[in-house]
């Protein structure tokens, strides 16, 4: 056993986002006692270690142990694109910058430093989990799966797929057999992968793989059709299916309306639903489900929100990116009222934030921002919900990770305040007005700087 101690913080159980409040856990003198195999034996008070927990090692850490931040959305091929001019919205931002970045990962010797420096910014603040959107080139999706699991990190990534677009995203894109192709053999390959090989239960594995189209205009209604067939086959072995969802709203042009044009379709979301032919008919499989996770849904309307809940997928909720590209604020009393399951993703590079309490920062001010009683105030229960546990429910690896149930696998991150000019000080401060005021400066003050630790499975991770 090794014990942690510390201020312990967590979302126990399995509530909703509403009861979370409930479920906060907070214990200033406390310890996370992690057993052999990486699990968690213990969270609570130091005091009341049970004494047939003896351990052969105290850790004094001197901060603050919470669950490891889990991100629902980034791109890896966007890793050195973080505050790119593009002088535009989404469609531009794209063109400009984006697709010409990422056309240069077909070097396997630059996708392999890309790799290296993704995997430690994750490091750097503490995001243990992520959902990675991919890139187009096969080594470089290699270079991101080994050396992600050289460092211990748990990833879902698929490569982006592209059969359609302008011809600033020529490079990024392939026939139609080509991208079933591809997209088959990096399951086959990667999907329920880790260090040491690869292991029974894929769907508990560092590395899982996920199908993932850029998004509808970046593909045909026959890619469509053929994901479908091809998602149906390997749904059961626990592959994800991730892409974009409304995210830009600008009349006549923007994404949302292209979208319904190009394919005739009521809504952008029966594109994914298996109703991407003219009038929303059926024209394959679903790729809804479990499993599936959209990044955004700005702009979406209350009959796809239905369905995302009916089918148990989920949305990665972007406000960081939303800023930067003008892309507006996702209602959330309507989205949460919904009962779709919402996550957090800093959608790095339209997002500027890696780290996940910035990215909540944004989220509980956009939403404060809202019009009249549309406004909503998050409490700092709902917020550290938002950037642990509910990315695990949405990521449907909630029994593995999130919080510090007992059995758990143990991911946390250690904050040290005193890492950050100031914070400790601020921290004391709000610790003296309750346990939700500490943590609510704890999430949106902390910075990069501040943390000091980061565990998957009871180990110590460190970019390689």
């Amino acid at each position: 056993m090794t014990i942690y101690r510390g201020h312990v913080v967590h979302i126990a159980g399995a509530p909703s986002l509403q009861r979370s409040r409930k479920a906060l856990v907070s214990v200033p003198d406390g310890a996370l006692v992690v057993d052999a195999h990486g699990r968690v034996a213990y969270a609570g008070a130091w005091a009341d270690v049970p004494a047939s927990l003896t351990a052969d090692t105290v850790v004094e850490t001197g901060g603050c142990l919470v669950p490891g931040f889990v991100d629902t959305h980034l791109h890896f091929p966007q890793t050195f694109t973080t505050a790119a001019y593009g002088g535009g919205e989404l469609l531009e931002w794209l063109e400009r910058c984006v697709f010409p970045a990422e056309t240069r990962l077909a070097d396997p010797v630059y996708a392999d430093l890309v790799a290296r420096a993704f995997v430690g910014r994750r490091i750097a603040v503490g995001t243990t989990a992520a959902l990675v959107f991919g890139s187009a080139f096969p080594a470089a999706q290699d270079a991101l799966f080994s050396r992600t699991l050289e460092a211990g990190l748990r990833i879902v990534s698929g490569r982006g797929i592209q059969t359609a677009g302008p011809p600033s995203a020529a490079a990024l894109m392939t026939s139609e057999d080509a991208a079933i192709e591809l997209t088959a053999d990096e399951i086959a390959r990667w999907h329920g992968v880790e260090a040491t090989g690869r292991v029974l239960d894929a769907r508990r594995a560092l590395a899982q793989v996920a199908v993932v189209p850029r998004f509808s205009l970046s593909v045909t209604t026959e890619t469509l059709r053929r994901l479908g067939d091809l998602y149906g086959s390997a749904r059961e072995a626990g592959v994800y299916f991730h892409s974009h969802l409304n995210e830009n709203n600008r009349p006549g042009d923007g994404e949302i309306a292209v979208v319904r044009d190009l394919f005739g379709v009521r809504d952008y979301l029966d594109t994914y639903d298996g109703r991407f032919l003219p009038g929303s008919e059926r024209g394959g499989e679903t790729l809804l489900g479990r499993r599936s996770i959209l990044a955004h849904a700005v702009h979406t309307q209350d009959r796809e929100l239905a369905r995302l809940a009916e089918t148990g997928s989920s949305i990665a909720h972007c406000p960081t990116s939303q800023f930067f590209l003008g892309s507006g604020t996702m209602p959330w009393r309507r989205t949460v009222r919904a009962g779709v399951t919402v996550s957090m993703g800093t959608d790095v590079g339209a997002g500027d934030e890696w780290l996940i309490p910035r990215v909540l920062n944004d989220a509980y001010k956009a939403h404060m921002s809202e019009e009249g009683l549309l406004a909503k105030a998050l409490d700092p229960a709902q917020l550290l919900f938002l950037g642990t546990l509910a990315g695990a429910r949405a990521l449907d690896q909630e029994d593995v990770f999130g919080n510090f149930d007992v059995g758990k696998e143990a991911d946390f991150v250690v904050i040290d305040p005193s890492r950050q000019e100031g914070f400790a000080q601020t921290l004391a401060f709000a610790a003296e007005q309750g346990p939700k005021s500490h943590l609510f400066t704890l999430l949106l003050g902390m910075r990069e700087a501040s943390v000091a630790a980061v565990h998957v499975r009871g180990r110590r991770v460190r970019a390689g």
